[in-house]
Order: structure tokens, then sequence, then C-alpha cells
């Protein structure tokens, strides 16, 4: 091999060949033609898993993956009651004496009959206290690629196959996580912001009734604030392909709520922002049907996601075991202490002259998680991560598997993949990282709602 062979890449480039590869100057039409290109490539691939009627479909479950993932009981005992029970689901099979397999409705069906006939001491229902609201959890991080929306979504539906109903609310006006349920959104009044334009315009009328009071004019509500005021929640939540999961979508124009919410605040000093989502929810009765809300926040510290923050009980950061993630993730946290600590200042100077309670932002527990794990290269690293964190970094980690990088090009989660497209074995490794992620997520919600019940009892104890 002569020198000049072996040379890079980069030397030896002809500027009139150059040239000849670059085309013509591009306008900012070109960028309309580039997203129509990506529309299209997304209707493509949205398209490919979509049913004969032209919707998403979730696939079916064996009598294997219910028996080992989904219900805590033996096969054979599980044919025998099914067998017992003519009116229970039978399934369905694709050959004489053949594997049998059920929706996830059947499932649930099965669940709840085998925690109404079952033992006792089976884990048939999932551990939700009486009375208590849904937990609402955050998945949030500024650093891109870090999996933030994938963590959300395979934890929504880890949630749904175990038996809990979730709500999903997409903030990122990108939209990526309404793309995973198949879902689409029209506009910004189909996303929440409506829901959060309502919970100003109530404060503004309530306001107005105060200024009348004073002998002052009035601000005036606009059109988009009395439009708002007549949605409620049920109007922006849509069903998904997932019988126990339903969705608040995005697209691109809830990115105008950056520019509103702030016009708003001014306009209106006294309207605490960061309580709207929290109220909204809890008003039109949300966290009473839902047992977890999981937000899936945009990739910025703006408005949206200090909403979504300020209402989650829980916030997961995830993360990449490498210097620059770490780094990045470390001037997350450095800006969520800033941010809600300049909100708790700016609120308690006026709360301590007034003689009012003063606020304090709390979380039932704050987690990193590592993402997109490479044992090969990166355990040192996140063995570095795992002692400078401590506990706020859970032990588990997600690898990428091939089953994962599969899920990802269909457009699907690793949990709507079907088995019989892998080895056996190769799907139980796919989806131990993500059980062992929501393992860890699902022993911070039941723990919190056991706390909040103790206490509920001491305050009860205590009253009577």
């Amino acid at each position: 091999m002569t020198s000049e062979q072996s040379l890079p890449p980069y030397f030896g480039i002809q500027p009139d060949a150059a040239l000849s590869e670059l085309g013509g100057p591009v306008g900012t039409g070109s960028f309309q033609s580039l997203a129509q290109a990506c529309g299209r490539g997304h209707d493509d691939l949205v398209q490919r898993g979509l049913n004969e009627s032209g919707h998403r479909e979730l696939r079916l479950f064996s009598t294997w993956e219910i028996t080992r993932y989904l219900i805590p009981i033996a096969p054979g005992h599980f044919r025998r009651v099914i067998k017992a029970n003519p009116e229970l689901p039978q399934g369905r099979s694709e050959s004489e004496g053949g594997a049998r397999w059920f929706s996830l409705d059947e499932v649930l069906r099965l669940r709840a009959h085998f925690a109404s006939e079952g033992a006792r001491s089976k884990e048939y229902q999932p551990y939700r206290p009486k009375g208590l609201p849904a937990k609402i959890l955050a998945v949030a991080n500024f650093k891109g690629g870090v999996g933030k929306t994938s963590t959300a979504a395979h934890l929504a539906m880890s949630a749904a196959l175990d038996g809990y109903k979730v709500l999903v609310i997409d903030l990122d006006s990108q939209g990526s996580m309404t793309s995973i349920f198949g879902n689409r959104v029209e506009d910004e009044w189909q996303t929440v912001f409506p829901l959060l334009a309502r919970h100003y315009a109530k404060h503004l009328r309530a306001d107005n009734q105060r200024r009348l009071d004073r002998g002052d004019a009035p601000i005036p509500l606009d059109d988009q604030l009395a439009d708002a005021l007549k949605i409620t929640s049920d109007e922006v939540i849509q069903h998904t392909h997932w019988p126990n999961i339903d969705l608040i979508g995005a697209q691109l124009n809830l990115y105008w709520a950056e520019f509103q919410i702030p016009v708003w605040r001014m306009a209106a000093r006294g309207w605490k922002l960061w309580d709207a989502l929290t109220d909204v929810l809890a008003e039109d009765g949300v966290l009473d049907r839902y047992d977890l809300v999981i937000l899936d926040t945009p990739p910025a510290l703006g408005y949206l996601t200090i909403n979504g923050l300020a209402a989650a009980d829980i916030l997961l950061v995830p993360t990449g075991a490498s210097f620059l993630e770490f780094d990045s993730t470390g001037r997350f946290f450095d800006m969520l202490y800033a941010t809600f600590q300049s909100i708790e200042e700016g609120e308690n100077m006026a709360a301590r002259a007034l003689g009012r309670p003063e606020l304090s932002f709390e979380w039932d527990a704050v987690r990193a998680v590592i993402t997109r794990f490479d044992g090969v290269q990166q355990t040192e690293m996140a063995s570095l991560m795992q002692a400078w964190l401590g506990r706020s970094l859970m032990p588990s980690r997600q690898g990428f598997t091939a089953l994962i990088g599969q899920a990802s090009e269909q457009v699907a989660g690793i949990y709507e993949a079907d088995y019989r497209d892998f080895n056996r074995e190769t799907y139980i490794r796919g989806r131990e990282t993500f059980d062992e992620t929501y393992a860890m997520v699902k022993r911070l919600f039941i723990g919190a709602w056991r706390r909040d019940e103790l206490a509920r009892e001491a305050e009860e104890k205590a009253a009577g």
C-alpha cells in the first residue's frame, strides 16, 4: 500500500469535485420540503404498525407470558382454572392443541378473577391504597439522546401490564411519546395547553372580581381564555391501543405555550403557574380515576417542564454513563435548584409579609437512572457515578439489546414485540433491563403511597 493510498479521507479533496457535489444554495422553502419528506417517512413507519382497519392494535399474550410476567400462577393451574370456568376468556389458538393467546383486556379480566377467587397471599392486583390520589411521575433531563421518552413509555407499558391504569401526558412539542402510542393531535387545543389556559383564566376571573371590589377596571378575558374555561381534561384525553393507558398528546403548536405562559404571568403576578397542572388534574378527578400519571417533559427547563416537575411526586432523570452526559445531568440538577429556590424565595417574601404559610416544593423521591448502558465500555464510569450519587442513582442499568433496537425501528415499545420474532432467551434478556427499572420505580411509588397511608392513619387517630 502506498503512502498516498493510506492517507485519511480528508486529504486530496478537489475544489471542483466538491463544488459539483454541493448543489445549489438552500433557501427557507427547503425546510418545508425536508419537513414534508420526514412527514411522509413518519406516516410510512406508523402505517406499518396498523391493522387492516387503519388502527394500532396491541398484540396478544401467550399463556407462557401471562404466567411468567403478568399473573403469578403456575401454568398448569392457570389452564385448569380457565377450563373449569367457561365464562372466563378462553383465549385463541393458532393450531389444535397449540399455545393459547389472550388480549390484554382478557388478561385484566383474568387478573380480576384470580384476585377475587384465588389465594389472598398472591399479588394478583397491584397495590393502590383506597382514597389516595394517583402518583405523578415526571421523566426529565435537558440532555437529548438519553432515552427519556423511551424510558417514560416503557414505564407506562410496564405499569399497564402490572394492572395499573395509566395516563401519559406528553409535554414535549416534538410529540415523540404521542407517536409511540400511535395517536394524532391536530392542534394545541388537543394538548395540555387549554388546561393550563383554563387555570389561568380562572385565576384571572377571580382576580377581576377583587379588582371590581376595589373599584378597579378588570382585565378582559380574550376569546382564547373564554374557550379554555369550557374545556375539561376528558376532552383532551385520548384512548390508546392499550386498554389501560390513556394519553394527552402533543404536537408542534404546543411550543406556543412557552411564549404564552410568561405573558399571562406578567399580566397576573399572583397566578401560581407551577400549580396549574396539578390543580387541573385534581379538579377534573383525573388523580382519582388513574393510578399513575407519567409526564414526558421537553429537553429544556421551560415553563412546561416546570409545570411537570412541580406537579410530580417522583422525578426520574435518565442519563448515560459518560462524562459529558453525567456533567450535563449535574448542570440539570443545578438548574432545578436555582429555578425552584428562586420561586420559593420570591413567593415566601410576600408570604412572610402577609403572615401566610410559606411555599416549599417537595418530592417523594428523586432518582437518576443509567440508560443505553454498554457493559463492556461503561462499567467503570457507571460505578463511579454510583459512588458519587449514592442512593440517588438507581443500581439497575438499562442495557441496549437487539430486542430494544428492533422495537425502536418498528415505532413500538419492547413490550409490544412478539417474542416469536426472536428466540425466547433474547426476548427474556431484552425485557429484563426494563423490568428491573420498573421494579425500582414501583418500589418508589409503593413506598410513597404507604407513607401517605400511614400519615393519613396517624391524622385520623389524632383527630378521633
